[in-house]
């Protein structure tokens, strides 16, 4: 999942869907691509720098979930 952050801005990333689109109660982060509701449902609109913005955040996401330290 990891994107190539050193891109310029201007280059628009691609989705980081995998279609496991199952949301999860307790992070409200999709099981798949770990995007809120609000950042899946904005993608489309979402500028570039915003898509990585929410790309940077993603492998964060993964690996709080793998240490529990959302489930504590």
């Amino acid at each position: 999942m990891i994107a190539d952050l050193s891109a310029p801005p201007s280059d628009n990333p691609p989705s980081p869907c995998i279609g496991v689109c199952v949301m999860n109660l307790q992070t409200r982060w999709c099981e798949g691509c770990f995007r809120t509701l609000d950042e899946i449902a904005g993608w489309w609109d979402y500028s570039p720098r915003q898509k990585y913005a929410v790309i940077a955040q993603l492998d964060d996401r993964l690996a709080r979930i793998m240490a529990g330290a959302l489930f504590n």
